[in-house]
């Protein structure tokens, strides 16, 4: 057994990790010459987030759907560093939105350079994205074009709240199906797509892509309370301090509208009172980990990714299958 990426997924064959490993180093390769630009200071902040590492978890997808069909297609490795741009881009946009001062266990670019140069670089980054793009057809870029606008949707509909008499779980759910699950089931698409597998076969690894989406998404949401920036590469508790309502917050305001209990009215309360004292932001941290709601929200994350699984029921037994299925249960043990 080996480990492929820092996302720790066993590979069983040593086949298909020589593929997937040859493909996520092409990817690599791909990603700094896509962010090189003819001006120093560009190529610096394009290239800060890409040295800074990652999982590469949409490019892994990529490269197993592609197991499915000729994984060595000339547009496999092209469409991985389109999608792996464009969650890059989000980023940069994302941490000015929520005003961070780490990711991915670096200074963020918006606190090094400014809220200017984050959002232009991330601009630059769907650019770029696009540039590729073009090379692979007019059905990539409709499909792309799609994922993107879901999730810029998303990002609006988080940013709205949910509509009068809509049950904030449910709405935060459906905004997770666009924010990320609709560019993770874009890897698995483009992946199977650009291999020449059977359409069934595409049709499937997509709906996996977006419940494996959502999964890994959840359990973002639990490492954002229950690790440290060590672990997680950000900084603990930035959710909480902007107020972005993840599950957990949910849970427990969902918990306290049902049962009443003083004790959760009180944590509710500090959720609500200003965060950017690091004292009460750690207390709001230290209380929701030994809260319920998170142990709840965990649940959650597991019965996605069980759903991710069932989904691949319908395709072949192969090795490619059974890492898809490991992911799942990766995705669960991230959030513990």
């Amino acid at each position: 057994m080996t480990v492929v990426g820092t996302f720790g997924l066993s590979v069983r064959d040593q086949a298909l990790e020589a593929d997937v490993q040859a493909g996520l180093t092409a990817v690599e390769e791909g990603l700094l010459e896509a962010t090189k630009s003819e001006v120093p200071f560009i190529t610096e902040a394009a290239q800060h987030l890409v040295r800074a590492g990652g999982k590469r978890f949409r490019p892994l997808l990529v490269t197993l759907a592609a197991q499915f069909g000729d994984p060595y297609a000339p547009g496999i490795v092209p469409s991985a560093v389109v999608v792996e741009l464009t969650h890059l881009a989000t980023l940069y946009h994302d941490d000015v939105m929520d005003e961070a001062d780490v990711r991915r266990g670096v200074e963020s670019a918006n606190q090094r350079w400014g809220n200017s140069v984050a959002v232009l670089t991330g601009d630059f980054l769907f650019a770029r994205a696009s540039h590729i793009l073009a090379d692979l057809g007019p059905d990539a870029v409709r499909i792309q074009a799609e994922a993107f606008e879901r999730l810029v949707t998303g990002q609006i509909l988080e940013t709205a709240g949910p509509a009068d008499g809509r049950d904030p779980v449910d709405h935060y759910l459906d905004v997770l199906s666009g924010k990320t699950g609709s560019l993770i089931a874009v890897a698995c698409r483009f992946g199977a797509m650009m291999s020449g597998a059977d359409e069934t076969v595409v049709d499937v690894l997509t709906q996996y892509g977006e419940r494996l989406g959502v999964a890994f998404q959840l359990a973002d949401d639990v490492l954002d309370i229950a690790s440290d920036s060590h672990e997680s590469g950000k900084t603990p508790g930035t959710d909480l301090r902007e107020g972005i309502p993840t599950l957990p917050v949910l849970r427990l305001r969902e918990r306290a509208r049902l049962l009443g209990l003083p004790e959760d009215q009180a944590l509710v309360d500090l959720l609500d009172s200003d965060l950017s004292d690091d004292a009460k932001l750690a207390e709001a941290i230290s209380r929701l980990r030994v809260h319920p709601a998170l142990e709840q929200a965990r649940r959650d994350t597991v019965r996605y990714a069980q759903e991710a699984r069932a989904t691949l029921n319908p395709l072949p037994e192969c090795k490619a299958k059974a890492a898809l299925v490991e992911l799942c249960d990766a995705v669960v043990h991230r959030a513990g």
